[in-house]
């Protein structure tokens, strides 16, 4: 016997748990996770950094609003989710000048120097900054989604990896482990499985495709202090931050994979110590652990959020690339509004309806 809800959301990281959250209390949902924990893959292993300057003009929009709405949260909390911490793009002036945007500013050498210290003198020619840019604690933020998701009585079931969907008179029937579903509304947000998920459901696929993103943490001979802004090369060839006594490095890399478990190629994260031994003055020792994520784009570089043009009630809520935490308050507000009907499509109404409009373009067919 399926167990029916008004929406059945297939994904357990950010986006599927944010977008629970945010529907909680207002119809029935259930979230299922093939995974036997939330947030196994991507969402587990972000940089944990939320950054108004970075990327499109839309994300950066969904970012700043994202911002505001955890910002409102922290005031009438005892524990933030958010801590200051600079966002400092390095390199040469050309390149600089190409990839600063929206809330960065350009800096003289000198006062970059002063922010980071280790950074060696002759590594780079000219900085931008970005002081809007926080840290933050995705643990808390996943668990405070679970905690608000279940108490509004949320099924969430994990281990339960959706192998059957199909069209069933106005809604939707899915099989997923050992249990069935049925929902007005399916939510994909699969993540990398995203476009594998609509092939179960016999909707056409949308071309997102994976990439890896490595990243580790390191030990070093000289810590940076907590002040320092997370340090990006313009070229995207390594990015750093403080992890307490230690350091999050990344070779930043955009390498396309399949939909999987990935995880680190041998010699990447000796290759970026080399370089970032050469570059900086940190000293890296040793590599405490490492871990790749997979970050997942449309062509566009734009989330996709919306229900599909041909799959009536196939809503997707995917490719965020890797925006996912900085834009997932906002976007998980978007779509609650759109699913829930508050707001139409290309409504005018208010900034919210306009973010909407913006990102849904991009799935169109």
């Amino acid at each position: 016997m399926a167990s029916n809800y008004d929406v059945v959301i297939v994904g357990g990281g950010i986006g599927g748990l944010s977008l629970a959250a945010a529907l909680a209390g207002k119809c029935t949902v259930a979230l299922v996770e093939a995974e036997q924990s939330l947030a196994f893959h991507t969402s587990s292993r972000s940089a944990r950094q939320l950054i108004p300057s970075y990327g499109p003009a839309v994300v950066q929009d969904l970012t700043i609003h994202t911002l505001e709405m955890l910002a409102a949260r922290d005031a009438e909390a005892t524990t933030p989710i958010l801590t200051p911490r600079g966002f400092m793009l390095v390199g040469d002036e050309e390149t600089v000048q190409a990839e600063a945007s929206g809330n960065m500013h350009t800096i003289t050498h000198d006062e970059a120097m002063k922010l980071c210290p280790a950074l060696k003198p002759a590594s780079f020619t000219a900085a931008g900054l970005d002081n809007g840019s926080f840290g933050c604690n995705a643990p808390l933020l996943l668990e405070e989604h679970r905690r608000t998701a279940e108490t509004a009585g949320v099924d969430i079931i994990t281990g339960a990896k959706v192998h059957s969907a199909q069209r069933l008179g106005s809604g939707w029937q899915l099989g997923a482990g050992t249990e069935g579903f049925q929902s007005g509304v399916v939510v994909n947000a699969a993540g990398a499985w995203a476009d594998e998920l609509a092939v179960i459901s016999g909707v056409e696929k949308l071309g997102l495709q994976p990439y890896r993103r490595t990243a580790a943490i390191v030990n070093v001979e000289n810590p940076l202090t907590p002040e320092t802004p997370m340090v990006c090369a313009a070229d995207n060839s390594f990015y750093f931050r403080a992890e307490g006594n230690q350091v999050l490095i990344s070779p930043s890399e955009t390498v396309p994979s399949g939909a999987e478990d990935a995880k680190p190629y041998a010699g990447d994260v000796e290759t970026l110590i080399a370089k970032l031994n050469t570059v900086t003055s940190l000293g890296i020792r040793s590599v405490d652990r490492a871990w790749t994520g997979l970050r997942t784009e449309a062509a566009d570089g734009i989330p996709v959020v919306g229900f599909d043009a041909e799959a009536p009630g196939f809503f997707w809520l995917a490719g965020q690339g890797g925006y996912g935490f900085q834009t997932s308050s906002a976007i998980a507000g978007l779509a609650a509004a759109l699913i829930l009907g508050e707001v139409k499509e290309d409504s005018p109404e208010s900034r919210t309806a306009e973010q909407l409009a913006a990102v849904r373009w991009s799935i169109r067919r």
